[in-house]
């Protein structure tokens, strides 16, 4: 019965326990005080992340002052990266009498140390140099700061450091031949962590990889509050891909990628202007001119004065990329093709007569098929120049491709204006190949003057390299298709069987890929078959591609980069971005490469579905389609770069993620050429249910090259016979 009176006393004392101790729990001091901006990333990510305001401070000493003992305060840089953040000697006393735990960033001036003036990092990136960060972020791991600006110091107990290294995710070469430079340590006074650059700008800055990121600040926030649990930090990347791996794919995505690609030529302003400032104009004359990208009161060209040839791989600290300002050949006509598909596709005629004029503007006003290229006299007639600054340079596979995408606009647009062109463009390649099907990948203009055409037809030059050599044989096959000319086929042929006995111990890899080779050599293959379909031919297509296909990741349908030669990408820390090179660094690197590999592997599985009627072709290129129309660009916060395709993908991080240790053409450069118009292209093709082969089948080029190969190529020249080394 006493039990009983007392019951609902007992069943109600947890909920009184629990209203009692709200007042309190609500009392209890905030673990993090900010002295920041309200943008700042860390702060806003914190405060989204808890689903609170986190307390902040416009200054330092006010951050400090409320303050209750025991916490932590983040003294953020907010004057980086012109000014560095100057400590009063009072804030670390205040913070001493509090027991307050610091992170400062940025200092100009530190006790007991001396801070140097600020400098601007190179070629070094973060390395973790200690297990300060535990097993999510070991030693040797590497991260990416961009526009990089530190304060350097001699410092002690820092886990992790700025360095010049070699690697993918590891420093594979270790610290012990490279200066370092401390970005975040443990000060001698203790209670302070202290981060000679803005660490805390890892979103808008871009800071890659964010998995690392995360561990990063998840660690520093709880060595600043042991005792709290470790917070959960989430955001979404400013630049990041349009669908994740497992998310369904739109149907007919293939016509929305190409429409945000055709988009995205216009948004990003590369197309030029004749009333842009004559500076900007002139930097195209200049080899590899990097810039900041076109002001926005600049107008937007429409193709009349070509495009620039994309953006670099440099991220800058508002997130941003520099332009680069050539004019190629190759960019005009690959970007006249895509805007072309989409301008049928889309009913877009205003992309369609940009296209159109890219190619008015290639054989009318831009010189590069002028001079002696227009001249019938001269050994470089129907060449076209590599670029505006450097029109005397003929790389046999820019030739090549501005070939292909010149012949798909005509296609595209029933417009034969630049057939006969394409003829000359097709006679010049191929009576400076030589006897082996070969052609030295780069002729130059003074060397073909002086030694005249016949000298490269009657050599018998030799370098096993579908990226230099077989995009050319395409050409020629595709015009032995239109005119029974037996030498085009010949010389392929040639070609081909030397190219198939070297495979693969006697391959030229260049930029080190083993994937790259591969995927170029699938087109002209391809087409091999189609002109002569025998068993042998098809095993040719099917080796090489049984070689690249088993580099297919079975999640994603990625491609996979390999060494052609195993070792490393990159042979010591000092060689790290002194050339061009491949993206990885060992190969079980999970990148793939959209710039070399990637691009060409898509249109060369079309080609060889549609040449044998295989499925194991048609199921590989599914699978390479679905996994670049996911990794599409997708970014409101930089519209200039929405709707590309960078050149690297890491595809288990499912990121833009790969070694920067390419001088010039890194992880993060967008080519207005290559990338986008074949991705986009083949895109097109798909929807458009067509191969490539069929669509430049209806251009008429058979005429001009039957009426033109008589003074191009002489009867005279065609008396000697190839002859095989």
């Amino acid at each position: 019965m006493a039990t009983s009176r007392h019951c609902p006393l007992v069943l109600l004392l947890p909920f009184l326990l629990c209203f009692l101790l709200l007042p309190l729990h609500a009392a209890q001091p905030p673990r993090w005080i900010f002295s920041c901006s309200p943008t700042n990333d860390l702060y806003r990510v914190l405060s989204t992340s808890l689903g609170q305001d986190v307390p902040r401070f416009d200054e330092p000493h006010d951050a400090l002052r409320h303050a209750p003992e025991h916490a932590a305060v983040l003294l953020l840089a907010q004057g980086y990266p012109d000014q560095p953040t100057v400590i009063d000697p009072a804030w670390l006393d205040l913070a001493a009498r509090k027991h307050l735990r610091l992170y400062i960033e940025y200092p100009a001036n530190l006790p007991d140390l001396d801070v140097a003036a600020p400098r601007d990092a190179g070629l070094e990136r973060g390395v973790v140099a200690s297990d300060f960060f535990g097993p999510g972020l070991p030693p040797l791991r590497i991260v990416a700061l961009s526009g990089c600006r530190y304060v350097p110091v001699v410092a002690t107990n820092a886990p992790l450091v700025l360095a010049r290294v070699a690697g993918v995710d590891t420093a594979v070469f270790g610290l012990a031949d490279t200066p370092t430079h401390p970005l975040l340590f443990v000060h001698p006074l203790g209670d302070m962590l202290v981060a000679t650059s803005r660490l805390s700008h890892f979103v808008t800055g871009r800071f890659l990889p964010s998995d690392a990121w995360r561990v990063i600040w998840q660690t520093i926030l709880a060595e600043l509050q042991p005792n709290s649990p470790r917070p959960r930090l989430t955001w979404t990347p400013t630049v990041r891909p349009s669908f994740s791996p497992e998310e369904p794919l739109p149907a007919g995505f293939e016509r929305q990628a190409l429409d945000r690609a055709a988009h995205w030529i216009v948004r990003s302003r590369v197309l030029r202007h004749p009333d842009w400032p004559p500076h900007a104009l002139e930097w195209a004359l200049t080899y590899n001119t990097v810039r900041d990208p076109p002001d926005l009161a600049w107008p937007v060209g429409d193709g009349t004065t070509g495009l620039t040839e994309g953006f670099s791989s440099t991220i800058r600290r508002d997130g941003s990329q520099p332009m680069r300002y050539a004019v190629r050949a190759d960019c005009l006509s690959e970007v006249a093709m895509m805007l072309a598909f989409n301008g049928t596709l889309a009913r877009r005629p205003d992309h369609t007569r940009i296209g159109t004029n890219l190619l008015d503007y290639l054989f009318h006003h831009s010189g590069l098929t002028g001079g002696p290229r227009a001249d019938p006299a001269s050994p470089s007639h129907g060449l076209i120049g590599w670029a505006l600054d450097s029109p005397g340079n003929y790389w046999g596979d820019d030739n090549a491709r501005a070939l292909l995408a010149i012949g798909a606009t005509a296609a595209l647009t029933a417009d034969s204006s630049h057939v006969e062109a394409l003829a000359r463009g097709i006679l010049g390649n191929f009576r400076t190949t030589s006897r082996t099907g070969y052609r030295e990948e780069c002729i130059l203009e003074p060397a073909l003057q002086s030694r005249g055409w016949r000298s490269y037809w009657e050599a018998s030059h030799l370098k096993h390299s579908p990226h230099f050599e077989t995009w050319l044989w395409a050409c020629f096959l595709w015009a032995y298709d239109q005119t029974g000319f037996e030498p085009l086929l010949r010389r392929t042929q040639t070609g081909a069987r030397l190219l198939m006995d070297a495979y693969p111990d006697r391959w030229f890899w260049c930029i080190r890929s083993g994937s790259i080779e591969r995927a170029r050599a699938l087109l002209p293959l391809a087409w091999l078959v189609r002109v002569a379909d025998t068993p042998e031919h098809r095993h040719w297509l099917r080796r090489v591609a049984d070689d690249l296909v088993a580099l297919q990741d079975p999640a994603t349908g990625a491609l996979r980069e390999i060494l052609g030669e195993g070792g490393h990408g990159t042979a010591s820390n000092a060689e790290y971005g002194t050339r061009e090179t491949t993206l990885i660094q060992t190969n079980g690197d999970s990148i793939s490469d959209l710039l070399y590999t990637c691009n060409f592997a898509l249109l060369g599985l079309r080609e060889a579905a549609a040449a044998t009627g295989d499925p194991f072709y048609r199921q590989a290129e599914d699978r390479l389609a679905g996994f670049l129309g996911r990794i599409q660009i997708r970014s409101e916060t930089r519209p200039e770069l929405d709707g590309a395709w960078y050149r690297a993908f890491d595809f288990r991080r499912w990121e833009y993620w790969a070694s920067n240790a390419d001088w010039e053409w890194g992880p993060w450069c967008i080519e207005t050429g290559w990338s986008q118009p074949w991705i986009a292209g083949t895109l097109a093709l798909r929807q458009r249910q067509t191969s490539l082969w069929d669509l430049l089948k209806t251009v008429p080029l058979g005429p001009p090259l039957n009426r033109l190969r008589p003074a191009l190529l002489p009867d005279d020249a065609l008396t000697d016979p190839p002859a095989i080394p």
